[in-house]
């Protein structure tokens, strides 16, 4: 077990394991519920955020010992801005505790951290400390951790495109030869593979702005669990169910 589980899981493992060969290669999580379950415990909102900062620990620690190449968490989306200015506060000064205490851990654990989404509404301090994380990691092989910050999805497209525009104007590119995988060199997620599973907690059905272009052919699970509830054993149910799942990418099954 990885060093970075902070605590023991004492739900018992699931009797349906992932199968051999199906552990899905790169698992995004939109983590959902910490509102929620702070409002169950007459709790401020802050304090679900803090015991979801303890369901990453656990998360990744399970990836890692699961063999997950790339794990994708979506913690902060570009519409989050819109929330109360004391929440958001919040959880800007959870994001700067998390790297000040966990990104260490990580390196040590050799998880490689990367960022996508627009860092730089987070201001100059966060942003410096953002990328002074990236490059602690950079060499890091056992896990591509893919943090989503002030990310949304649509966004990413736009500019991936007004990219392609500026590019196709200057001539550095013909707008012919612009396909699927040309658009997809301009996403945040150039060098990535797509993911193959998703998981939404708390059991919202709904992708929230996250990852639309590159879910295309995502397989997706909806525990009913809150995101601070989440461990070892959810994750692991997310990945035997993952395994029973016929990916056709489309093609026709008899």
């Amino acid at each position: 077990m990885s060093r970075l589980a902070p605590e023991p899981v004492l739900a018992e493992a699931p009797n349906a394991s992932p199968a051999a060969g199906a552990v899905p290669r790169h698992v995004a999580i939109i983590m959902d519920g910490n509102g929620r379950w702070a409002a169950r415990r007459h709790l401020p909102r802050v304090a679900g955020h803090r015991a979801g900062a303890k369901a990453v620990r656990r998360t990744i620690a399970a990836a890692i010992d699961h063999g997950v190449a790339w794990l994708t968490l979506f913690a902060f989306s570009s519409e989050n801005w819109r929330r109360p200015e004391g929440e958001v506060a919040d959880l800007t000064g959870l994001l700067r505790q998390y790297l000040r205490t966990e990104v260490a851990e990580l390196h040590r654990e050799r998880v490689r951290l990367r960022i996508i989404g627009d860092r730089s509404r987070f201001g100059p301090e966060i942003t410096r400390e953002l990328s002074e994380a990236e490059a602690l990691t950079r060499g890091n092989d056992r896990l591509q951790l893919i943090v989503a910050l002030s990310y949304g999805g649509r966004s990413e497209i736009a500019a991936a495109a007004r990219a392609i525009a500026e590019a196709a104007a200057a001539g550095r590119i013909d707008p012919a030869t612009i396909d699927e995988t040309s658009f997809g060199r301009f996403l945040f997620t150039a060098d990535v593979p797509d993911p193959d599973l998703i998981i939404r907690t708390s059991g919202e059905y709904r992708v929230s702005n996250f990852l639309l272009w590159q879910s295309a052919y995502a397989e997706f699970v909806f525990p009913e669990i809150l995101w601070p509830d989440f461990n070892a054993k959810h994750f692991e149910e997310a990945l035997a169910e993952f395994a029973r799942r016929d990916r056709r990418y489309g093609a026709r099954s008899d």
